[in-house]
């Protein structure tokens, strides 16, 4: 059966993750993480493709990015593919499949899901139990949009900068938004349509 075609639209943000092999772990040390991360960045660089929100958790990796062109999410994924991959091979002196062999992607058709997605990405480690506080994890672009961290990844988004007049009322505006966690109908209805490849109706966004 043929697979359905990706969308992907050009200056349109997307939701894109990415999985390990079987969900075997991607990142086995911080080694790991500060590589993936140097070579997403400068895949991203040479494509001039946006990344607004990502964390990278064991053994996969959420991103929210603004294409400037529809092949840029897989000529990104297909960097990693290559460069990462083979330093993985080499330095944990494994072979095979690391990643799954499609990365999943869903279309941010609106402001509203475009901050509702970032909370569901920088909100993985809360849900996957592995700290209290979004702000407690590392690799992730939380304490850059909350608190004003560097992170030579992010590039705010227009939206983003709409949330106050200077950097610091947007960012205490950003963290309130984390006061309440999501609904499980929200999480669960954002995980099928990345997994099915469609964007999430407007009306499915309830109490967010």
């Amino acid at each position: 059966m043929p697979r359905s075609p990706r969308v992907v639209i050009p200056e349109v943000p997307v939701h894109v993750i990415q999985r390990g092999h079987n969900r075997a772990p991607t990142f086995r040390c911080a080694d790991d993480f500060r590589r993936y991360r140097e070579t997403l960045f400068e895949a991203c660089q040479r494509v001039r493709c946006a990344i607004h929100a990502y964390v990278f958790m064991t053994n996969h990796a959420h991103l929210l990015i603004t294409p400037e062109d529809r092949d840029d999410p897989a000529r990104i994924m297909q960097a990693i593919g290559r460069r990462y991959v083979r330093y993985v091979n080499k330095r944990h002196r494994r072979t095979g499949a690391l990643w799954e062999g499609r990365f999943r992607s869903s279309v941010i058709h609106s402001e509203r899901y475009l901050f509702v997605c970032s909370r569901y990405i920088e909100l993985n480690p809360v849900r996957a139990a592995m700290v209290h506080d979004p702000d407690q994890y590392r690799w992730s672009s939380f304490g850059h949009n909350a608190y004003g961290e560097p992170d030579e990844l992010i590039t705010p988004h227009a939206s983003y900068l709409t949330l106050g007049s200077s950097a610091e009322e947007r960012q205490t505006f950003y963290r309130a938004l984390f006061e309440d966690p999501l609904d499980a109908r929200t999480v669960d209805d954002i995980r099928r349509a990345v997994n099915q490849g469609t964007a999430l109706r407007e009306e499915e966004l309830v109490s967010t």
